[in-house]
């Protein structure tokens, strides 16, 4: 498995919600409390995005923005349209704090009027946990807009057929679409000029320390060293580990160590194995050295680590 989906699969622990609106202008909908990476598209017409700080980027048909580490956020039909309603908790509520009763739905998980010349938005949501969580939100700003392509374009309506849909499987299907959507995304907004990205992920492509990189992510707790990586991508061990250094800004052995140090955390705080096992989980077979690299890593024992989770 390649890093990046691997990241993806660890991290994301809880479900995901996909929610459509097919509205007319004048509209605004905040949403507070929202979750650590929420995925908004504009399905036809176009809206505006803000961000509590007064960042606001107007989306296009196609066009799909990734938003992270913020409280929260306002789609409206305009950037100076007033905040009409508040999403908080699943309820909607007036800009005064008063709960409002749900318009009638258009169809499963959509709403809205629905009327000629509407807008329609999608909207997805993840709760991203753990230490693994916080790698992937680092290849991200608070606010990634991808503009429409014809590879999102596809993807996006499927979900946008799907979410309206009732069968069978139908959450599964929604979940499985709305990654798709997401690593499209990703994909697009690493790309992109404006993506400040961390030295790993640039050396996910590189001959032979990419190659490394994804030999450590499968079998994290195989005891690596340096020569059997360089023999793996068939480089020499010096030339190797210049190169893997180099690209990825740290030692492979390094990386390794600080690979494990992240599974555990999160593996300590989701689970219910005990200190040893989790150490044997990510490649110690002594519990004291165990102790020592995740007290070094994380500036407090395991045992600590686990009681403040």
């Amino acid at each position: 498995m390649d890093v990046l989906s691997d990241l993806l699969q660890r991290a994301q622990a809880t479900d995901a919600v996909v929610r459509q609106m097919v509205v007319t202008a004048p509209w605004s909908v905040t949403y507070a409390d929202v979750p650590s990476l929420s995925v908004v598209a504009t399905l036809g017409g176009s809206a505006c995005l803000r961000l509590g700080d007064g960042v606001r980027r107007t989306l296009a048909a196609g066009d799909i923005a990734l938003i992270t580490g913020v409280d929260s956020y306002t789609i409206a039909d305009g950037p100076e349209t007033p905040a009409y309603y508040v999403i908080r908790d699943g309820q909607k509520y007036t800009v005064d704090g008063e709960p409002v009763a749900w318009r009638e739905m258009l169809a499963p998980r959509t709403y809205g009027d629905g009327l000629p010349g509407a807008t329609t938005m999608v909207r997805g949501a993840y709760d991203l946990r753990g230490e693994v969580g916080r790698r992937v939100l680092a290849l991200l700003p608070p606010l990634a807009v991808v503009s429409a392509t014809p590879r999102t374009r596809p993807a996006l309506d499927m979900l946008t057929t799907e979410v309206a849909r009732e069968e069978p499987g139908q959450d599964a299907v929604l979940r499985r679409l709305l990654d798709f959507v997401l690593v499209l995304a990703l994909r697009a907004w690493c790309a992109s000029p404006d993506a400040k990205l961390p030295s790993w992920y640039d050396a996910l492509t590189a001959p032979g320390v990419g190659d490394a990189l994804r030999l450590i992510h499968e079998d994290p707790a195989h005891r690596w060293s340096v020569a059997e990586l360089a023999a793996k991508v068939g480089l020499s061990r010096a030339t190797f580990a210049a190169r893997f250094t180099a690209l990825v800004g740290q030692p492979p052995l390094t990386y390794l160590t600080a690979w494990r140090m992240t599974l555990a955390a999160d593996l300590l705080r989701t689970t219910t194995a005990t200190i040893a096992a989790v150490a044997h989980q990510v490649g110690y077979e002594d519990p004291f050295a165990f102790t020592v690299a995740f007290k070094r890593t994380h500036h407090q024992p395991p045992t600590t680590w686990r009681r403040q989770g």
